[in-house]
Formats: structure tokens, sequence, C-alpha cells
């Protein structure tokens, strides 16, 4: 399924909402979400490694990934607001400095297909601008395309047990 692009909308000046379907059952493309264990093989663009995790994922846990390429290291940082396993969660998302605001995901599958929809609401429409400048659309696209292939590896290990 790689090849699938994310679906991004902003509904308001200050708000994205990025969506994306996976081939997999929700209750794997949701466990791929919630440990260090899975967030290595998937998290980031395709020229990043992740260098450094720590995810303590109840409510009240904080999270932290960096991301290293050969000229660039990105932090992820925050921590878990609300935890509806598997249907959706809710995390701060900091980003080098910026502590960053809420973002929200939900998990919702039909015929055995999972749709992941994130929204995220930032404190002003400079705030966001400046986000997607960075690239995150096209660095999301990459990521959930490496989440494609790491949900592959879990199916098959689900499918061999």
């Amino acid at each position: 399924m790689t090849g699938n692009r994310i679906l991004t909308t902003r509904p308001t000046d200050t708000e994205i909402v990025m969506s994306r379907v996976f081939d997999a059952p929700r209750e794997l493309v949701f466990e791929a979400h919630t440990s260090c264990e899975h967030f290595v093989h998937w998290w980031g663009p395709q020229k990043y490694e992740v260098a450094d995790c720590d995810i303590d994922f109840r409510v009240g846990g904080t999270w932290r990934i960096v991301i290293r390429s050969q000229d660039n290291e990105v932090k992820f940082f925050g921590e878990y607001l609300e935890i509806e396993a598997p249907e959706r969660f809710v995390w701060t998302f900091g980003f080098n400095d910026d502590p960053g605001g809420p973002e929200t995901y939900t998990f919702e599958e039909r015929d055995g297909r999972t749709t992941i929809t994130s929204r995220a609401v930032f404190p002003s429409k400079e705030a966001l601008d400046e986000m997607m400048a960075t690239g995150m659309e096209e660095g999301a696209n990459e990521l959930y395309d490496r989440l494609d292939e790491y949900l592959e590896v879990l199916k098959s290990r689900v499918d061999l047990s």
C-alpha cells in the first residue's frame, strides 16, 4: 500500500487534520504507536533513524523520540493526556524547542483496514504555517510509508502465531 498519501485539511486557521488508510487491523495499527519497540522501525522520514526513544504509554506518561540523519537531529516530545485503546489517544506534540499543543489520534477500522486521523490545534495561524513550512506534510507521508512497511512485518508475525 506504499504510495497511499495522507489527506490533509485545515478546517480552521489554527487546526490541521491528517488522515490515511492502512491495510491492517486497528489493534495492530494502534499497537505500533505504543512503545519504542515499534517506533524505532518507522518514526521519521526515510533518511532518518531513531537515535533515542523513551515512551511511558499511560495517561500522564511522557514520550520523547530523537531522530537523526547525517546532517540533522530532530526532537519530538510530549505527554499522554488520554488513552482509549485501541480507538484513540491524545498527546501533546513538542518539536525541537517548541512545546507544542495537543494532538488527537483516532483509529477507525472498516473491512480490516484502519484509518488514522490526527487533529492538531496550534496557538496561532503563524505557528501552524511555520510547522507546515518545515516540510511536515512530506515528512508525515514518509513516516506513514515506513509504518505501512512495518505493519506488514507485524501482520506476518500475527499470521504465524
